[in-house]
């Protein structure tokens, strides 16, 4: 009828007889859907008089599955999820809420058309549409729309014309409709059962994955799937596998839990579908963004694991435009069957990669390994082990451990044995008994589970270069102590005898010999603790000893670092108790402990903080403590902070030297230091000096 209305009257009456029967021929050719839709769509359009029209299918639930649309003549596939507004604010919606046909003579006057961009007057303008639901035996199948571009077009009997139109075209698209949900099912249930034989014949972890996602894609018919695994931290999840155009770029993507479908999903434990992404506020669209990927709809549902959830599968884009309403059931089915045999493979890769790392282990390492029964007797070595005794591997059976290195059990803190059976890895220096001469090396030694029996793992790591650079290092601050030492006692009286010559009115001159002055004190503070750090640990004792206030070596440590706390804008205070005892003690050695310590703390507090110096009476002696609001220290470097050529936060300043030296000074005293701290809370540096020694 070349997009006009059909004519009134008889002509009609003949027209409908014409139509229903040309419906009633096409509905008996095919049974599918999709199909089925065209060719009514098409046939009630040239029968009617419109120039565009859709068909929203609908399931039991009122869930649309299935539509065809056609817009000035062109036909449109996977119109489904266009469509889905329509539904909720549209015409098409009114007509299934209702279940009434309805004329609209002039879109642009009713409140039940959905205004779009199209119908603005400067464009295609007011329209006429007919809208009428498909119903079989009260049971709504779907709904149909025929729109024309004049408004006042369509009369009853076009309406009439529709709803027999409809009656012949619920009958048919139900059929179709429930034919594609068994063939649908029938797929799945194959889907299913290849599965079940794809997933019992792999074995690692790559191919079971590969395998699920297959049977997936398959069985729903989809544009791409994922399969994302639970990290062990269970904060995150990583894309393990993938089908579909960005397959490649989305692997190894990592998502956080909680966040996004997937995300949401593996902490929930829920499956979802979510037929629109732009409307659904846990989407989250970095994903698409890095790979290209337009997600427009997603299915996602929990992998479990005896109970427990180990990943989500989650499938994209579905063809037909909807998730039909087994995809839940599929991707739950998928889950469940995998879950187990991903368990297994996950098992079998780990038994993998610990049999590889152990024979790298044992024949790629650089460092001697042995292993041994609890009294040292040497069941397994490694080459390097072999090569360093000059013993062939064989031989190394059965002999003791204890027979190629220096052991002394008392030198182990804590106990040897019993810090073993508590899993604790035990480290000592001693010397390896080699074929080329005695090697000093770091040994250390721990518990190992091998076929469910006890063992000890021993690793001998060569520290030959590490002891030649501390002789290196004790040479040259050796060197640079004496070297200084002289020098440094000519600038200093020099500075004395240019400060008392100075006039009263040149302050500016006296400012600067000050600043020379507090410098070059600093630096024969500095090689001063040099020369005591190789006289303590040559474990001489400390004979220049005197009852020595607290409260001066205090001040005289406030006062030697203001000028460095002043030009960071730092504030420093003094706690200190009242009535605190004279200890017996090197005032220059403690006050140099102080001023370590202060100076440190002045060092990593940001501008504008405050350090604070206390002193308390405590059980044994006197303590004193200097506290920073700076950046903190980790746990596991306080327990090397006070070693020779530690260095705080690896900054690479100093040499490491200031706080052996506060360690050595007050451990010669008999006294002891610590350090609290968390790892962003400050630090409080605290020794105890012993009243009595």
């Amino acid at each position: 009828m070349n997009g006009q209305p059909s004519p009134p009257g008889s002509e009609l009456t003949r027209t409908s007889l014409e139509l229903l029967y040309h419906i009633s021929r096409e509905l008996a050719s095919d049974l599918d859907l999709h199909t089925v839709l065209q060719r009514v769509l098409m046939l009630s359009l040239q029968s009617v008089g419109g120039n565009s029209g859709s068909i929203i299918v609908l399931d039991v639930n009122g869930t649309p599955v299935d539509s065809a649309m056609v817009h000035t003549g062109q036909l449109y596939d996977h119109t489904t999820r266009q469509l889905r507004s329509t539904l909720d604010t549209g015409l098409a919606g009114w007509v299934v809420r209702h279940r009434e046909m309805v004329i609209v003579a002039d879109t642009s006057q009713d409140e039940r058309w959905e205004k779009r961009r199209d119908d603005a007057p400067d464009r295609t303008g007011p329209k006429s549409a007919v809208g009428v639901p498909l119903t079989v035996r009260d049971e709504l199948v779907g709904v149909m729309t025929i729109v024309h571009p004049a408004p006042g077009t369509f009369t009853d009997e076009h309406g009439a014309l529709m709803r027999a139109i409809s009656d012949q075209a619920g009958i048919a698209i139900l059929n179709a409709r429930l034919y594609g949900e068994s063939q649908r099912q029938a797929r799945v249930m194959s889907a299913l059962a290849e599965s079940a034989i794809a997933l019992t014949a792999a074995l690692g972890t790559e191919d079971i994955l590969q395998s699920v996602l297959e049977q997936i894609h398959l069985a729903l018919q989809l544009e791409a799937v994922s399969l994302a695994l639970i990290n062990p931290d269970r904060q995150s999840l990583t894309i393990r596998a993938a089908t579909g155009s960005a397959s490649n770029k989305v692997i190894g993507l990592s998502l956080t839990m909680g966040e996004g479908i997937a995300g949401w999903v593996a902490r929930e434990g829920k499956p979802i579908v979510v037929p629109n992404t732009q409307e659904d506020a846990r989407f989250d669209p970095r994903v698409d963004l890095e790979t290209g990927f337009e997600t427009r709809a997603i299915a996602c549902a929990p992998i479990r694991s005896q109970g427990e959830i180990i990943g989500v599968l989650e499938a994209f884009n579905p063809i037909e435009g909807v998730f039909g309403p087994d995809a839940v059931l599929v991707l739950q089915g998928m889950g469940s069957l995998a879950g187990a045999v991903i368990r297994h493979g996950q098992l079998f890769d780990r038994l993998q990669a610990a049999h590889k790392s152990y024979q790298e282990l044992f024949e790629d390492s650089i460092d001697p390994i042995f292993i041994t029964d609890w009294n040292g007797r040497i069941t397994q070595s490694n080459r390097p082990a072999a090569e360093a005794l000059g013993v062939q591997k064989k031989d190394l059976r059965s002999a003791s451990i204890y027979e190629f290195h220096n052991f002394d059990e008392t030198r182990i803190a804590g106990g040897f044995y019993s810090r073993l059976t508590s899993n604790q890895t035990i480290t000592y220096e001693s010397v390896l008994k080699a074929k080329k001469g005695e090697v000093p090396t770091q040994v250390y030694v721990r518990q190992i589970i091998l076929d469910n029996m006890e063992y000890l793992q021993w690793i001998f790591r060569d520290i030959t270069e590490r002891k030649n650079l501390d002789v290196l290092r004790d040479d040259l601050i050796g060197m640079i102590y004496h070297d200084l030492r002289s020098p440094l006692a000519n600038v200093i009286y020099s500075m004395d005898v240019l400060d008392s010559v100075l006039e009263e009115g040149e302050s500016t001159a006296r400012s600067l010999v000050q600043v020379a002055v507090r410098s070059t004190e600093r630096i024969q503070r500095l090689t001063s603790s040099l020369l005591d750090i190789k006289t303590l640990e040559s474990g001489q004792p400390i004979v220049n000893r005197q009852e020595t206030a607290l409260e001066e070596i205090v001040k005289y440590a406030v006062d030697a670092v203001s000028q460095l706390a002043e030009s960071k804008t730092q504030r420093i205070s003094v706690v200190l108790e009242e009535g605190l005892p004279s200890p017996l003690v090197d005032a220059d050695m403690i006050r140099r402990v102080v001023i370590n310590l202060v100076e440190n703390a002045v060092k990593y507090t940001p501008a504008g903080g405050e350090v604070i110096i206390g002193g308390r009476r405590a059980p044994g002696g006197v303590e004193i403590w200097v506290q920073d609001n700076g950046p903190g220290i980790p746990l596991e470097q306080q327990k090397t902070i006070f070693d020779k050529y530690a260095r705080l936060h690896s900054d690479g300043a100093g040499i490491g030297l200031g706080l052996a030296f506060c360690r050595l000074a007050v451990e010669g005293h008999g006294g002891r230091i610590w350090v609290e701290s968390g790892d962003s809370a400050g630090a409080r540096f605290a020794f105890l000096i012993p009243m009595e020694v």
